[in-house]
């Protein structure tokens, strides 16, 4: 699959005020069959969501977005340089104990999109099930101050099929 580049700019979000954020949601890497990569050069969806929504709302819109059906750990990595930069931010679900616990910085439920401080033409990384790892890169396409009516988050575009979950590696053959 082909990693995305970012658009530019330097356009924030006005602060006090809520946005509509459209972000392009792009699997950079994953479980995929060779055969299924083939014919989905590229996967991505775009997603709008409202700035006073959180990582764990944006979380959800995505897992449905590309069509999952069982949830596991899942992180943001705001600010880094790229997929396990030590300085990005990080995000998930809250972790009170455990082998993740020290590892989360920041809880996704709390943390609104309007707080992470991104600018058009940024982008930030998600990574979803620690032990298949699906990657991520989302790409701040836009963010207005006049907001639509209708129910956010909500996928604006798809490309590419979704792929299996857990593929069928039998299936190559």
């Amino acid at each position: 699959m082909s990693t995305p580049k970012p658009l530019t700019g330097r356009t924030k979000a006005p602060k006090g005020t809520d946005s509509i954020f459209t972000l392009e949601v792009f699997l950079t890497s994953g479980p995929v069959t060779a055969k299924f990569a083939k014919k989905n050069k590229i996967v991505s969806r775009t997603i709008q969501i409202r700035g006073k929504q959180t990582l764990q709302d944006l979380h959800e819109a995505i897992f449905d977005a590309f069509d999952r059906d069982d949830e596991h750990m899942y992180e943001f990595q705001v600010g880094g340089k790229g997929p396990m930069d030590e300085q990005a931010r990080k995000y998930g679900p809250p972790v009170p104990t455990g082998p993740f616990s020290d590892e989360m910085v920041g809880d996704a439920s709390a943390a609104s999109l309007g707080s992470l401080g991104l600018k058009i033409g940024g982008t930030f990384g998600y990574w979803f099930d620690f032990g298949d790892d699906w990657w991520h890169q989302i790409n701040v396409l836009g963010i207005d101050t006049k907001i639509p009516p209708g129910k956010y988050p909500k996928v604006a575009k798809r490309v590419g099929q979704s792929p299996p979950q857990y593929p069928d590696w039998d299936e190559e053959q």
